[in-house]
């Protein structure tokens, strides 16, 4: 985990007696202090969330239909071939 080594921000939050003990109690077992067992904590889960939100999950059927779309694309409708002209005559002016 990269750690900036000017800590310049602060966060503050509420949380309720048994939160603050169950949160000391861990950073004890870990001994660490509370502050740096909180924002390391946070530190993790923020970033494995960004990792789940990052990779797309699909089925087999999901990844097979996603294939078989790349290997064989369907034809170009006419929205698509008129949108396609509008680039072409958009990026030749310019």
């Amino acid at each position: 985990m990269p750690t900036s080594l000017s800590k310049q921000e602060r966060l503050e939050a509420r949380i309720t007696p048994e939160q603050k003990e169950l949160l000391q109690q861990a950073a004890a077992l870990e001994g660490t202090s509370l502050t740096d067992f909180v924002v390391r904590s946070a530190q993790r889960a923020a970033e494995q969330s960004i990792r789940d939100h990052a990779v797309i999950a699909l089925t087999a059927r999901e990844s097979q239909a996603f294939v078989e779309a790349l290997l064989e694309p369907p034809a170009p409708n006419a929205a698509l071939r008129a949108a396609a002209e509008f680039y072409r005559q958009a990026v030749a002016s310019d």
